[in-house]
């Protein structure tokens, strides 16, 4: 119903749809995210918070098709992969219990950036 009310593809919900509930809880609650951080990383509740407006930004974007949004999208999140690939690493001798949810993730952004690079944009008005 969504997607049709939207005139979405599907897969550009799905990213847009994930990215509205992440870029949310990544600005109610930063600290939530701290313990995904590599420890490399200065600033890092900062970085939280600028990526939860990227996201909410690329969301807006792909839901009103804007023109930067499929480009703005894909840089988001290639931005985390490597906060994703630290966090798959290190959950192997840190936090053994989760590391399989971590591996897992890294495959599962490969359609999110497909689907984001894909999103439709309207066309321009030619007068």
């Amino acid at each position: 119903m969504a997607r049709k009310a939207l005139g979405l593809r599907i897969g550009a919900l799905v990213v847009a749809a994930l990215f509205v509930a992440s870029g949310v809880l990544h600005l109610v609650n930063p600290s939530a995210f701290l313990w995904l951080m590599p420890p490399w990383l200065p600033l890092k509740t900062e970085l939280i918070v600028i990526s939860g407006v990227m996201e909410l930004a690329s969301a807006f974007g792909l839901i009103f098709k804007l023109r930067w949004a499929p480009l703005l999208t894909v840089l988001t999140l290639l931005a985390v992969w490597p906060a994703n690939w630290w966090f798959a690493i290190d959950s192997l001798t840190s936090n053994p219990e989760i590391a399989l949810i971590a591996w897992l993730r890294l495959p599962l952004q490969l359609p999110l950036l497909y689907w984001a690079y894909r999103a439709e944009v309207r066309k321009p008005k030619i007068s």
